[in-house]
């Protein structure tokens, strides 16, 4: 698609937060020349690439960077590219910035956070109130021990208590690890001993569509004879009604610990580079590595998105509709408290009770700010039109994506049904890996359908080929050949594989694994994993131009491609399709799939096989898991570590496909 089918106004230009920015660094951006502004800011993206330490200079001051001490250097790359240094000799904290000055000041009052459960259950607290509870739940932390440098694991369902945890353990300079509380006790064990964890916060329980179930007995087998743990802290989810058992000396429920705690507690001064956050990488490809985030790089890169791409302002109400064990949970919440504005977190799921539960909650909560994945959007598109077209949402002003390719007709349903045709969607993309995004758009730019129009700010990303060339208009690998503060510092315990996975394919370059393509007007679009290309005979072919074509099918809701191996191509396409509830599978439509993908890619890539099912096997961030799939098509009985699936349904209907 070439054509643009959003284009900012005058007002939205005017009073954008990217706006200020540019003016404070000379750039004339006047609102009654659109097309004038198109060009100035395509030339202050390319500056923040090339000049990447002047950019985060100025964007820190912009933003009001909070520092127990100032920096004397802002980048040191002498170590080359990898190990760069960002803000050497600063001192900060992410509870400096995202609590103690919000509740020191005029906004104290203000509403910081809003909490729903699945059942309804919805509580508020401002930012002072944010700040005993963040107070309370380090001094427990304390009492258990807990300092600097130690780990700190969360277990937990999305509720408050999540976002209190996360930064009470930076505050006093530990670091925090959130694990998505679907993981079966195998890969939380994994994550927990890995990291050494001291403390781990879990909950007796949570909900999933009506229906109750246990967290903490499945705490308990990943705690088992684990010497590291010394303290789990149970939060009562669910309370009367399900069991939670307790071990003397090891657990204590958190209303006993926090609610006896002092409200008061000093931050701690740290180190710019002192990490404060660690993420494990998906193990359904192998184990999962930890990704190391420090303070200051989170904080500028986190806060750097949410007040540029997304426009945040005072008064906003931001929802991303996200798990704390997914990179999404972590970036909201520091990104919308850098900023002092209002976050909304939902323990349940968008279309429960009823299908329009997401809509409500939007009009209930007066969000501003709508984040959600492409899956999840064509899941709701299921249930049809009329369940989110009698909502107005009027006080949504952006609408954000993340976690995978777009295809046209999800993309515009999401713009015209959900944002009415009048909101941006700010599609950003970028991975655990740098707690923030290679290529997001900016709020005074106009945008095509399904593109994420811009490299990130103050990142120099490119395309490039198998030769390590840069290409324009051509599908290449997404890279970025400039550090940015927020890149993973190394893998816990594994230096060697940071090397190999992001910088050994073109020298000091990020190879980031995904393929990408720039077109000839500068618009950016993602095409899946690198590693997912299927190769058919002698061309390559990523798995989400063919999902695209399927899903452009008025029949086809979801798509997955993989490939097989066949002796005469080297690899054949399988499809799996989830069809809209008013179609049937039938031979005659598996026909019509088959030639829809030739009619948009040619012969060469006509798919071995159509086959229907009911649902695709995803991650909790809604990711396809497209090598699984493969995996129990071809029979493989070595299936990994499969707790990242959150539908296992799915993944065992695979191999009984027709």
């Amino acid at each position: 698609m070439s054509e643009y089918v959003w284009t900012p106004d005058a007002e939205t230009i005017e009073n954008a937060n990217i706006t200020r920015l540019m003016r404070r660094l000379n750039f004339e951006v006047d609102p009654r020349h659109p097309g004038q502004v198109y060009h100035q800011a395509r030339e202050f993206v390319r500056r923040s690439q090339h000049e990447p330490a002047g950019f985060w200079e100025a964007a820190l001051r912009d933003m009001e960077f909070a520092w127990y001490r100032e920096y004397e250097t802002t980048l040191d790359t002498s170590r080359g590219n990898a190990w760069a240094d960002w803000f050497i000799g600063g001192e900060t904290n992410i509870a400096l910035n995202c609590v103690d000055r919000h509740a020191d000041s005029e906004r104290a009052s203000q509403l910081a956070l809003i909490a729903e459960t699945e059942d309804g259950n919805v509580r508020q607290f401002t930012f002072a109130e944010l700040a005993v509870q963040v107070n309370r739940v380090a001094n427990a932390l304390k009492s258990c021990g807990v300092e600097k440098g130690d780990t700190v694991a969360c277990y937990m369902p999305m509720v408050a208590e999540v976002v209190f945890a996360m930064l009470a353990t930076q505050k006093i300079g530990a670091i925090f690890i959130p694990v998505f509380s679907g993981y079966a006790p195998p890969a939380l064990r994994e994550r927990l001993e890995d990291a050494e964890v001291k403390v781990l916060f879990t909950a007796d329980g949570s909900m999933r569509r009506g229906e109750p179930f246990s967290i903490k007995q499945q705490a308990d087998k990943a705690v088992e004879g684990l010497e590291c743990i010394q303290n789990v802290i149970v939060y009562r989810r669910i309370g009367e009604g399900l069991a939670c058992p307790m071990q003397n000396g090891r657990d204590v429920f958190w209303n006993e610990l926090v609610d006896a705690q002092e409200d008061s507690c000093a931050t701690l001064p740290v180190p710019s580079l002192t990490p404060a956050l660690m993420l494990y990488t998906s193990g359904t490809t192998g184990k999962p590595k930890g990704t190391v985030h420090t303070h200051a790089g989170c904080l500028a890169q986190m806060g750097k998105e949410l007040l540029y791409n997304f426009d945040v302002k005072d008064g906003d109400r931001f929802w991303w509709f996200s798990d704390i064990g997914w990179m999404m949970g972590p970036w909201e919440i520091i990104g919308c408290f850098m900023h002092g504005v209002t976050l909304i977190v939902f323990e349940g799921a968008p279309n429960y009770p009823e299908p329009d539960r997401l809509w409500k909650s939007i009009e209930q909560h007066k969000a501003t700010h709508l984040g959600i994945s492409p899956t999840a959007i064509r899941m709701l598109m299921r249930a049809g039109d009329e369940w989110v077209d009698k909502h107005a949402m009027q006080t949504l002003r952006v609408l954000g994506s993340t976690g995978e390719p777009w295809d046209p007709e999800s993309y515009m349903w999401f713009f015209n049904r959900v944002g009415k045709g009048r909101l941006p969607i700010i599609n950003i993309s970028g991975g655990t890996d740098i707690v923030g995004c290679f290529l997001a758009p900016l709020p005074i730019m106009p945008l095509k359908a399904c593109t994420l129009q811009s490299p990130g700010l103050g990142m120099d990303i490119d395309v490039f080929n198998e030769e390590g060339n840069s290409v324009v208009d051509e599908v290449g690998y997404l890279v970025c050949k400039k550090p940015a503060p927020s890149m993973t510092r190394g893998l816990w315990k594994n230096e060697q594989k940071y090397i190999e996975t992001y910088w050994s394919k073109f020298p000091n370059v990020w190879n980031h694994g995904d393929w990408a393509k720039v077109d000839k007007d500068g618009d950016w679009f993602l095409f899946g994993r690198a590693d997912d290309t299927m190769k058919i005979a002698g061309r390559r072919v990523g798995p989400g131009e063919i999902e695209s074509a399927l899903i452009d099918h008025d029949a086809v809701s979801e798509a997955a491609a993989i490939g097989v191996p066949d002796e005469l191509k080297g690899t054949e396409v399988v499809c799996f399709v989830v069809l809209h509830k008013q179609f049937k599978p039938s031979e005659e439509l598996r026909k019509e799939l088959v030639q829809t993908v030739v009619n948009a890619l040619g012969k060469v890539d006509r798919p071995k096989a159509v086959l229907f099912v009911e649902d695709l096997p995803k991650t909790r961030s809604a990711k396809i898991l497209r090598r699984l799939i493969q995996k129990k098509y071809l029979g493989e009985e070595n299936m990994g570590d499969l707790s990242s699936v959150a539908n296992p349904e799915a993944l065992d209907a695979i191999s009984k496909a027709r």
